[in-house]
């Protein structure tokens, strides 16, 4: 397999804008696509207001391209997707690049919970189908976990380890079950935080407070959830239930009743807490 010089990335959110980042300042060429132009402007906004502060900041805006047609991607040596957290969506997706992409090309899903193994069977490459989950702000957090498929080849995992290493992340590699590694521990926590803020066995603030302080977690799972997005913890709790077919992996009601509500977390503006009022915002800090 090449080595990697061109990385495409699908899905101009924060994630796809973080992911699009740390190729771009790691001297990498970068498509980044998103059929929706205000996403591309603000994508492109957020990842010059971040590199500027660095000498690298205008090396790395000259790499990065701006695409709405999926088609400027056969160029990339790998096309990573950070789309919406959908296995149907996703599925499509792939379907879509296994078709554009040159035959060498690396297909990354960015997925928190879906399995790699079905998303590659959308493709006629599974070999060459992979997870690589950043957390969330890629820039920041120093993980990546590298998913294998069934049939993810060794040379697709090493050079996708390859990769994240080149971007400075610490790696870990998870066999294809539901939930991997990280969301498959940290989610049912989460979870277990808003049946214990459902049953009134504490305020949100206790437990958060409590967590941070008697575990010694940078921010507490009610925050966390809150910057994740409540509508990705159910979702990712879905997975979990139906994957692994256990009751105690069963989204709890406040959780669910939040995401009918409309209240998703920070990037609404009110989840657990009401980011609308100063006064009622607490400062979480990764």
């Amino acid at each position: 397999m090449a080595e990697i010089k061109c990385v495409g990335v699908v899905g101009a959110g924060q994630m796809g804008s973080g992911i699009a980042q740390l190729a771009a300042t790691n001297g990498l060429d970068v498509w980044i696509m998103d059929a929706d132009r205000d996403a591309l402007s603000r994508a492109t906004a957020a990842i010059s207001s971040s590199v500027n502060r660095f000498e690298v900041g205008d090396d790395a805006m000259r790499r990065l391209r701006l695409t709405s047609n999926l088609q400027d991607l056969r160029s990339a040596d790998i096309i990573i997707e950070a789309i919406l957290e959908s296995e149907d969506i996703k599925k499509k997706l792939f379907k879509e690049l296994d078709g554009i992409a040159k035959s060498s090309a690396i297909l990354a899903s960015n997925t928190s919970s879906i399995s790699i193994t079905r998303l590659a069977s959308a493709t006629q490459r599974p070999t060459q189908v992979i997870g690589m989950h950043f957390m969330n702000p890629p820039p920041i957090m120093k993980l990546v976990e590298i998913i294998h498929g069934a049939d993810t080849s060794q040379e697709t995992f090493i050079a996708t380890k390859t990769l994240a290493e080149r971007f400075g992340k610490t790696t870990v590699c998870s066999q294809d079950y539901a939930g991997f590694i990280v969301n498959r521990i940290l989610m049912p926590m989460i979870n277990e935080a808003f049946h214990t803020l459902y049953t009134g066995v504490a305020t949100k603030e206790d437990i958060d407070s409590g967590m941070k302080h008697g575990t010694n977690q940078p921010m507490g799972p009610l925050e966390l959830a809150d910057l994740i997005g409540l509508d990705v913890c159910l979702s990712i709790m879905k997975v979990l239930h139906q994957g692994l077919g256990d009751s105690k992996y069963a989204p709890c009601p406040l959780l669910v009743q939040y995401v009918d509500a409309g209240r998703l977390g920070r990037k609404r503006g009110v989840g657990v807490y009401d980011y609308r009022k100063k006064a009622a915002t607490p400062s979480p800090r990764l």
